[in-house]
């Protein structure tokens, strides 16, 4: 490892005295010299030394285009020289208008989402369904409805009321105290339910159970669709969610799709709900919305939601002061253009495929215990040739993704399990090199 010029030193102490980074262990933080990312070209991101790397993750699964996509840029400096922001709060603009207008047509084929209220991140926009969703019964004189069903192993953001919903037990169990109850049924992933390959069938008799014990306690059932992400990318098996909303609507209690990760390509369709023909009630956008350039995320629901809050006394008392903001709105739009006119969604295929190739090809590393996969999302569980699991002081997956930064790589894991999410749009030739790179990392890691 060479040594750091002095501009690079200065802005490590300078983060490693003032900045506290997310999801990061502080103590570990510390000890070592973080990698600086100064600016990024395509696919790739380049710190402070110059060196290049492969962008394995997305940017934490928003980027879609790449970085500094002409479109996208030159969207930004024309809404700039027009207005930055101004609040929706009284007020209407002109990117937030047709932005809205885009989105229900793109995310409801079926035509039954058409409001959109805006925020600012996924969690916000989750707050927000849950919110609608208990106000909405509320409003229509159902004051029993207080309750929510949400899968364990789920991850919904981190403001009190989408840590509510979420099921994982070590970023959640300290703010238990603080959290409204949750109603946790398992997760349908066959890797993690006892029943393997029955684990739908298991679940849905779980779902349905509950919402029978609790009949008309229950505002929504939450769900990410199709894969649950932060819990280690466990994939749904199919027709799980076709058949969840069937069940919802026989017990009449609302779905929440929670599409924060999965939507805008990532699944290999536009939104993951696509997939199985599934038009929820509420459905929540955010990272990949503005092509992962700018903080924005949307709430989506149907009309029949909307108009519960229409009376005097029925309003949704709810916003944020960068609500709709213009800029982020204006990116969005051209994001979503760019989607149309290089026909990213019909162009994924051949990469997904060229990804399952690579996972087939892996599996017979001693330490590769499963893969899983969803479109462009990837898990990869590491264990012990045996099956066991690492000692976790050993951070193996982390030491992983250290090494992989040898090979140009930038990938994070979630506990042992590595995650791969390259852009939906990522050339061929880039695809490739990211595949390349981590199949040597693992390699290379466990031969010692």
């Amino acid at each position: 490892m060479t040594t750091p010029t002095a501009k690079t030193r200065r802005l490590q102490q300078a983060d490693q005295a003032h900045v506290w980074h997310p999801f990061t262990p502080m103590r570990l933080w510390l000890d070592t010299p973080p990698l600086v990312i100064e600016r990024g070209e395509g696919f790739c991101l380049i710190d402070t030394e110059g060196r290049r790397y492969i962008d394995g993750v997305s940017s934490l699964w928003c980027n879609v285009h790449g970085h500094r996509v002409a479109e996208l840029d030159a969207a930004l400096r024309e809404q700039l020289d027009r207005i930055a922001h101004t609040t929706l709060l009284g007020l209407a603009g002109p990117p937030s208008i047709e932005l809205a207008g885009r989105l229900v047509k793109a995310a409801s084929p079926g035509g039954g989402l058409t409001r959109v209220f805006y925020s600012d991140a996924g969690a916000t926009a989750v707050e927000i369904a849950a919110k609608i969703a208990y106000q909405y019964w509320q409003n229509l004189g159902q004051a029993r409805r207080t309750r929510f069903i949400a899968f364990r192993e789920g991850y919904h953001g981190d403001t009190i009321g989408s840590v509510s919903l979420g099921g994982i037990d070590t970023f959640h169990r300290v703010y238990r105290p603080l959290l409204f109850e949750t109603i946790f049924v398992a997760s349908p992933c066959p890797h993690v339910h006892p029943a393997g390959d029955g684990a739908a069938a298991a679940v849905l008799a779980e779902v349905d159970a509950a919402l029978a014990a609790h009949a008309g306690e229950v505002c929504a059932v939450t769900v990410e669709p199709l894969v649950q992400g932060a819990g280690g990318i466990l994939t749904h098996p199919a027709g799980f969610l076709r058949d969840l909303r069937e069940l919802t609507r026989r017990r009449d209690v609302l779905l929440i799709a929670d599409e924060v990760a999965t939507g805008f390509g990532r699944t290999g369709r536009m939104f993951a709900c696509h997939h199985e023909a599934v038009e929820p009630d509420l459905m929540c956008l955010a990272k990949g919305i503005t092509g992962g350039y700018l903080p924005l995320a949307a709430t989506l629901a149907t009309e029949a939601i909307f108009e519960a809050f229409l009376a005097p006394d029925k309003t949704f008392y709810h916003g944020h002061t960068y609500t709709g903001n213009a800029l982020a709105c204006a990116v969005a739009i051209a994001s979503l253009e760019r989607f149309q006119r290089e026909r990213i969604i019909e162009r994924m295929g051949p990469k997904i495929e060229r990804i399952a190739s690579f996972l087939g090809g892996i599996a017979s590393c001693p330490n590769v215990l499963r893969t899983r996969q969803c479109g462009m999302m990837v898990g990869i569980d590491l264990a012990l040739p045996d099956g066991e699991p690492f000692d976790p002081a050993a951070r193996t997956g982390a030491a992983v993704c250290t090494r992989a930064r040898e090979h140009g790589i930038l990938i994070r894991p979630l506990g042992d399990t590595l995650v791969l999410m390259p852009a939906p749009a990522m050339d061929d030739a880039t695809l490739a090199a990211l595949l390349e790179g981590v199949g040597r990392t693992i390699e290379e890691h466990f031969r010692g």
